[in-house]
């Protein structure tokens, strides 16, 4: 491979599959280096995926292509690679005179991880790597008690995070007047989803363009899972292929709902970043004393949709198809794992993180750690659902029930796994034995 001789700079895309409103890709193309961008399929990631036809990597692999034509039309081209990043980067050095490495922050404890790990590689060669706040509009230092400390109630939080945002403001990126920064393109192609070990996946993707009127009436449809009352723009959150500040701008100006719930994805972040133990721990460590049945028939119905529970067998098989699972729902189906049937709310946060495509982990456990009553700001260990109830009150009609669990009512539906009554006896009782103990 022939090494060139011309100084460049590096931008590394992780989770900010665009160009437009991109802060580490902007400050990359003003440092006065030609600039590569390049993106790494990170098989450190990929190997632990259960699914080979994981419809996530499908969907990042399409927006590589999108981002690649985008570069294009500029003259340039996204370099992109199969591997781990450290020896992918080792090897961009042999070829290329780099200079710098720019990217753009990722809170997650692997990507925190990777990124100290190739800071450190690049260092004895005079490489700097530097990163820039953009997957979120506030982070974790920034909206902090006077004495520094995180906030662990949401509430206080999100008025500090409206507060700082109403004094600060925030600024968007125009990369346009300096793209001819960019390294022209070298023409290598994209590896194919079998070349990385995936399969094409049978899911479809929800647009990225903002619906305005579903924004603006949120407040009225989050909760009616009959409906599509919410953006579905999770995944492109997720994966950056649509910027934070553009949605927390419409938010802002069109429904206070909807940006509280983009600021809940912040403060979720900014709870797994300064209490990393988290991630597989309760954030009350009582919690972790729980008793919990985990019976493997149980759960195995839970996920398959099959519990006898009409709402919450909808939820599951619609995420089992989909990828997707309308907000509340998501709470009923979790408060009933946990609850209902005693199991160990990591095993669902798993089981989630598997299915969903809007999986973004901070927010999967902030959520599911939530529904347990086990983590920061979590609903009382006594708030326990009823499905039945939650249903007449959410899908009136049965409309979304009829759509996913067709045959509830009949004789053919599989009767209830466990009593709500004294589903919610047992929690009860077995949540004040783990806490008085």
């Amino acid at each position: 491979m022939q090494q060139s001789t011309t100084p460049i700079a590096i931008f590394w895309h992780r989770r900010d599959l665009r160009i437009q409103d991109n802060a580490g890709l902007y400050h990359a193309l003003r440092c006065g280096l030609k600039v590569l961008p390049l993106f790494i399929f990170d098989t450190d990631i990929l190997e632990k995926l259960d699914s080979k036809t994981d419809a996530r990597v499908q969907f990042i692999h399409q927006s590589i292509k999108n981002l690649n034509e985008a570069y294009r039309t500029y003259g340039s081209g996204l370099m992109v690679k199969f591997g781990q990043p450290a020896g992918i980067f080792r090897e961009l050095l042999h070829r290329f005179q780099v200079r710098a490495v720019f990217a753009n922050k990722d809170y997650e404890p692997y990507a925190r991880q990777r990124d100290e790990k190739i800071a450190a590689l690049l260092k004895p060669s005079g490489i700097s790597m530097y990163l820039f706040k953009d997957h979120v509009i506030c982070e974790q230092d920034e909206v902090a008690k006077p004495d520094g400390s995180p906030y662990t109630v949401f509430t206080p939080y999100m008025r500090k995070w409206k507060e700082r945002v109403a004094e600060t403001g925030f600024r968007t990126y125009d990369p346009l007047p300096n793209v001819k920064a960019l390294l022209p393109d070298f023409g290598m192609p994209i590896p194919s989803l079998r070349e990385i070990g995936f399969m094409p996946s049978v899911h479809t993707y929800p647009g990225s363009i903002p619906n305005i009127e579903i924004i603006r009436h949120y407040h009225l449809t989050r909760d009616l899972p009959a409906l599509q009352g919410t953006t579905r723009l999770g995944l492109h959150l997720r994966f950056g292929t649509v910027s934070i500040r553009t949605m927390v701008q419409l938010a802002w100006e069109l429904n206070e709902i909807w940006l509280n719930e983009l600021i809940w994805r912040e403060f979720f972040q900014a709870i797994l970043y300064r209490f990393p133990h988290t991630i597989d721990q309760a954030f009350k460590p009582a919690y972790d004393r729980i008793q919990w049945v985990n019976n493997e028939a149980h759960f195995n119905a839970w996920c398959q949709g099959c519990t006898g529970y009409p709402l919450v067998d909808a939820g599951m098989r619609e995420l089992k198809e989909t990828g997707f699972m309308p907000n509340r729902v998501r709470m009923v189906t979790a408060s009933f794992l946990c609850k209902h049937l005693l199991i160990d709310w990591r095993l669902g946060e798993a089981w989630f993180a598997g299915k969903l495509l809007d999986f973004e982990q901070a927010s999967n456990i902030g959520n599911w750690q939530w529904a347990s009553g086990s983590g920061c700001d979590a609903a009382p260990y006594f708030r326990i659902f009823s499905p039945e109830l939650q249903a007449k009150k959410f899908d009136p009609q049965g409309s979304y029930v009829k759509r996913w669990v067709p045959e509830a009512g009949n004789n053919n539906y599989v009767q209830p796994i466990v009593n709500h009554d004294f589903a919610r006896k047992r929690a009860i009782e077995a949540y004040k034995t783990a806490l008085m103990s």
